[in-house]
């Protein structure tokens, strides 16, 4: 029987925020929460990362809003920096494991390390829970990092070449 992957909204300041990518702005946060715990303008602001990166700077026209963040077992994870989310992820509940999905981080967090922070949370919650996701093609590598191994052929999604990719419990 699949247990439920909700935890309470927390916080957690990153360690080590030396990176030096984020000049001038607080230590980021990373936060977890419900999707239907969010305040709208919290919400807007993760959807708002989301859309820039997957559908505007990577020119994939597609529906973002698939509908998945209001399910029960959703949680949205996202890291927060003098006030603005600069880094995010879904994570489903799927019964058999649990999904991470909508990785994104802004432009001007990139190599900082906050992904890699959302995502080390994100198996934090996960527990001892299966893991399933679709990584972009290039990212396979990163995402074997945490434990995932390719289960799938290569496909090609909104136009850009995707693996299925799996973490045991």
């Amino acid at each position: 029987m699949a247990t439920n992957v909700r935890i309470r909204n927390t916080a957690h300041t990153v360690a080590g925020w030396s990176a030096g990518i984020l000049t001038g702005v607080d230590e980021p946060i990373i936060r977890d929460a419900a999707a239907g715990d969010l305040d709208v303008t919290t919400l807007y602001n993760i959807l708002r990362l989301r859309v820039d990166v997957f559908v505007v700077e990577q020119e994939c026209a597609y529906p973002e809003l698939d509908g998945r963040d209001l399910e029960p077992g959703a949680r949205q994870l996202w890291a927060e920096s003098s006030g603005e989310i600069v880094a995010t992820l879904r994570m489903l509940d799927d019964v058999t494991a649990v999904r991470i999905g909508r990785v994104a981080t802004a432009a001007s967090a990139r190599s900082s390390g906050l992904a890699g922070r959302l995502m080390q949370r994100a198996l934090e919650l996960a527990g001892d829970r299966e893991v399933a996701l679709d990584a972009q093609s290039h990212l396979q590598r990163w995402y074997e990092r945490f434990g995932f191994a390719r289960v799938g052929d290569e496909y090609i999604e909104d136009g850009i070449p995707h693996v299925p990719m799996r973490r045991s419990a």
